[in-house]
């Protein structure tokens, strides 16, 4: 395995470079990957908080072990104004206070879908129902939907973290 000597930010130090398995930009055109970003933007236009949703896919990806979309996450978060220190939370939520109820939901849901616990997922939609309404949580459904099959599709890939730029910074 190859190295290089430099860090996208902070002082020079050695990292492992991982070479991507294949560079799934070359299929931007096809039409597997075009309906996946068409999936991606409707999600996003379903009415949540941008920021919840940048949260929501940040924990999925923790819990996939998604390296490139946790990177591409916290960046887009970072833009939408999230803090560092919630952000550096978000794998230890539960024992933070840094998180609002509606939040807790949405990240309660996140991982119990992500790890498609039945009972979990159940338990975790009856308890978010008193923070969204329908409609809310049928986007919460599609959004961790959404964000699993890009961890899916990227982790495979191996996708390399580390040049994303942010939409909002566009």
């Amino acid at each position: 395995m190859s190295t290089e000597t430099t860090t996208t930010d902070g002082p020079p130090a050695e990292r492992v470079a991982v070479p991507p398995r294949f560079d799934l930009r070359k299929y931007a055109g096809g039409p597997v990957l075009q309906a996946m970003e068409q999936f991606t933007r409707a999600t996003e236009e379903q009415g949540l908080e941008p920021g919840l949703v940048e949260l929501v896919k940040i924990r999925a990806s923790q819990v996939n072990g998604c390296a490139y979309c946790i990177d591409m996450h916290v960046l887009d978060a970072e833009a939408l104004g999230e803090t560092h220190q919630r952000m550096h939370a978000l794998s230890a939520w539960r024992e933070t206070p840094f998180f609002t109820a509606r939040e807790r939901a949405a990240l309660a849901y996140a991982e119990a879908a992500t790890t498609l616990d039945h009972a979990a997922v159940d338990s975790a939609l009856d308890a978010a129902s008193a923070h969204f309404t329908e409609d809310e949580l049928v986007a919460l459904v599609w959004v961790v939907a959404m964000i699993n099959t890009w961890n899916r599709v990227a982790i495979p890939a191996r996708a390399t973290p580390g040049h994303h730029i942010p939409r909002r910074a566009l």
